[in-house]
C-alpha cells in the first residue's frame, strides 16, 4: 500500500500530520508481508565485458541469462561460437535467457530462438547473510569456492539449462553453480564439414559453445568468489555424453578439472558418414537436394523438418558431437589412450533400467524386429540381435529386453569409458542407481531429484529423503575435490580393472564388487552407425 502526497506549502500542524500519515503508512508496509523494494535486492557484479545486475534470492546471488558468447545468427549462423561483445550500460540479468530452438511436442511448435548463448550463476551470499551489496562491485570478496557448471540433457534436441535450480548446491553446500544454455539438434550438430570451409565446425557447434562457456568460466568466476581451478563439468543423459566429449577435445583441455556423467558418455560420437546419413535424411524431408539450401530455411523449417526425422524416441542418437578431425580428431579410445590426463577426475554411473522410459516411448522394443533395431541402432542392430542371453540374463526385476537396451543403450558404454580411463591413472568413482517404489528398476533420469536434493521434498517418503541425503552428500564431497565418502558406514572406494568397485544406491545403499562387466567387444565406440 503506497501513498502520493502532494505538498505546495505546509505549516507545522500539516507537516506533523504528513509525519504521522507516513509512519502509519511504513509501520503498515513492514506488517504486511511486503518484500523490500527490488531495486535493494539487486547486486551488481563486474565481467570482463561489462557490470551485470543479479538478484538476492534466499542469501543466494543469482544471475540469469548471462551471454557468454556473440548470437549465432546472421553470418555466425552454423558457425563456432564466437566470445560476447562488452557493453556500456549494466546489464541486467535477472530473468532467463532464451532457450536454444526446440521443438515443442506438447504445443506443436518451434520454441526458443537460435540467439541462445546464455548461462545462470548461483553464487553464494559473501556474507552469508542475505543482504544485498550497494553500489557496483569488481568482485565478491569471500574464499574461493568450487564451482559445478550444469549441462542439461533432452536428446541434444530440447531442453534448458533452466531447467534446473542451482541453489540446490550453492544455497546448502557453499558451492557456486552454473547452468548452460548451447545449440541443439540441426543448430547445434548439423554436420557441414563436408561444404564450405566456414562451416567445418558445424558437427560440433554445441560442443564449442559447451567450451567458449568454461571459457568465460575460466575468466570470469573469480569475481563471483569462484575458483577457476575448481571447476567440475556436470551432465545428466545427453548433457553427460556432451559433457564425456571434453575429454577427447583437444580445445576443451585445462577448462576442467572433474566431470561427473550420470547415464551418459562417448558413445554419442557420429562418425562424419553417419551424420551425412541424418543430413540427407533431414534434406529428404523437406525435399531439398543440396546441403547449402539449409542454411537459408528460416528457424522454423528447420525444426520441423528434424523432428520429422527424429520421430520420437528413436531419433534419440541422430544429433550430437562428430568425429570431424578438426573438433574430434580420433575414435574416442583411441584418443583416451594416447592423452592419458591423471590430473582429472571423474564420478560415472548409470540407472539399473534405463530403458524403461524409450519402451514405454516406443512400445515396438518389448518385441523387437529388426526393424525397430534399425531404427534404433542404425547397422550396429546385428549385434544387438545377436546378444549374447545368458550374460544378459534377466534379474528379479529386469525381463531380458530391459536389461538388453539398458547395456546397449547406457551402461556398457558408461564402463567401457571407465575401464579407458582407469588403465590410464584418470581417478574414477563409479555408481549404479537401483531405487524404485516398486521394485522394477531404476528409470532413466530418475537419480536426479536425489542428486539435486534442496534438503526437502513434499514427494518423498522417509526412505527416499535418506537416500537423497546420501546422493546429494556424495556429489558434494566429490565437487569439493574429495572421494565421494563413506555410505553406510563404508567407505567409496575409486574403480580399476582388478577389483571393479560399483557404488549401488537403493533402499540399503552397498558396495559391489564385480568380476566380470558386461561388454559386447564387437560393438563399435558410436551408438548408432549409418551408412
Amino acid at each position: 500500500m503506497f501513498t502520493y502526497f502532494k505538498i505546495l506549502r505546509s505549516t507545522s500542524s500539516q507537516q506533523q500530520l504528513i509525519s504521522t500519515a507516513l509512519t502509519a503508512v511504513m509501520i503498515l508496509f513492514l506488517f504486511s508481508g511486503c518484500s523490500l523494494p527490488v531495486a535493494s535486492q539487486t547486486t551488481v557484479l563486474k565481467t570482463d565485458k561489462g557490470y551485470i545486475r543479479g538478484r538476492m534470492e534466499n542469501k543466494v546471488l543469482v544471475f540469469r541469462g548471462v551471454p557468454y558468447a556473440k548470437a549465432p545468427t546472421g553470418n555466425l549462423r552454423f558457425k563456432a561460437p564466437q566470445p560476447a561483445d562488452s557493453w556500456t550500460d549494466t546489464l541486467s540479468c535477472e530473468t532467463f535467457g532464451s532457450i536454444a530452438a526446440q521443438y515443442n511436442g506438447a504445443e506443436k511448435v518451434t520454441a526458443g530462438e537460435e540467439n541462445c548463448l546464455s548461462l545462470n550463476i548461483y553464487a553464494p551470499s559473501p556474507s552469508g547473510t542475505g543482504a544485498p551489496s550497494e553500489g557496483k562491485q569488481k568482485s565478491l570478496t569471500k574464499p574461493k569456492l568450487p564451482v559445478v557448471v550444469w549441462v542439461h540433457g533432452g536428446g541434444m534436441t530440447s531442453g534448458a539449462g533452466k531447467g534446473m535450480d542451482g541453489k540446490a548446491f550453492s544455497g546448502q553446500d557453499s558451492i557456486i553453480t552454473i547452468t548452460i544454455n548451447y545449440r541443439l539438434g540441426v543448430f547445434g550438430f548439423l554436420y557441414l564439414g563436408d561444404q564450405q570451409k566456414d562451416y567445418s565446425s558445424s558437427g560440433n557447434n554445441g560442443l564449442l559453445d559447451c567450451i567458449m562457456a568454461l571459457q568465460w568460466i575460466r575468466k570470469n568466476i573469480s569475481a563471483f568468489g569462484g575458483d577457476p581451478s575448481q571447476v567440475t563439468v556436470m551432465g545428466e543423459s545427453a548433457g553427460a555424453k556432451l559433457v564425456s566429449t571434453l575429454l577427447v577435445a583437444p580445445k576443451a583441455k585445462g577448462y576442467y578439472h572433474q566431470l561427473i556423467l550420470e547415464s551418459g558418455s562417448v558413445h554419442c560420437i557420429r562418425d562424419s558418414s553417419t551424420a551425412k546419413s541424418i543430413r540427407k535424411r533431414l534434406l529428404d524431408s523437406l525435399g531439398l537436394k543440396k546441403p547449402s539450401d539449409l542454411l537459408s530455411l528460416s528457424t522454423s523449417q528447420l525444426i520441423e523438418a528434424q523432428h520429422k526425422v527424429c520421430s520420437g524416441a528413436q531419433g534419440t542418437n541422430y544429433f550430437g558431437p562428430v568425429q570431424d578431425g578438426k573438433v574430434i580428431t580420433s575414435d574416442p579410445y583411441l584418443y583416451i589412450k594416447g592423452h592419458p590426463d591423471p590430473k582429472i577426475r571423474l564420478l560415472i554411473g548409470t540407472n539399473s533400467a534405463e530403458s524403461k522410459m524409450f519402451m514405454n516411448s516406443d512400445k515396438r522394443l518389448f518385441h523387437p524386429d529388426d526393424r525397430v533395431l534399425m531404427d534404433w541402432f542404425g547397422n550396429n542392430y546385428h549385434y544387438i540381435k545377436s546378444a549374447d542371453r545368458k550374460a544378459l540374463a534377466a534379474t528379479a526385476e529386469l525381463s531380458y529386453e530391459t536389461n538388453l537396451f539398458t547395456q546397449y543403450m547406457y551402461q556398457m558404454h558408461s564402463y567401457r569409458l571407465a575401464k579407458a580411463l582407469v588403465t590410464h591413472q584418470t581417478p574414477v568413482w563409479v555408481y549404479r542407481f537401483d531405487y524404485s517404489r516398486d521394485h522394477s528398476g531404476a528409470n532413466h533420469a530418475q537419480e536426479l531429484d536425489y542428486v539435486w536434493f534442496t534438503g526437502s521434498n513434499n514427494a518423498f517418503n522417509k526412505e527416499e529423503v535418506a537416500l537423497a541425503q546420501q546422493m546429494h552428500q556424495a556429489w558434494v564431497n566429490f565437487i569439493r575435490g574429495k572421494s565421494p565418502g563413506a555410505i553406510n558406514h563404508t567407505q567409496w572406494p575409486s574403480y580399476n580393472n582388478e577389483v571393479r568397485a560399483v557404488q549401488v544406491f537403493d533402499r540399503s545403499s552397498h558396495l559391489e564388487t564385480h568380476k566380470n562387466i558386461f561388454d559386447d567387444p564387437n560393438y563399435p565406440s558410436s551408438a548408432i552407425v549409418l551408412k
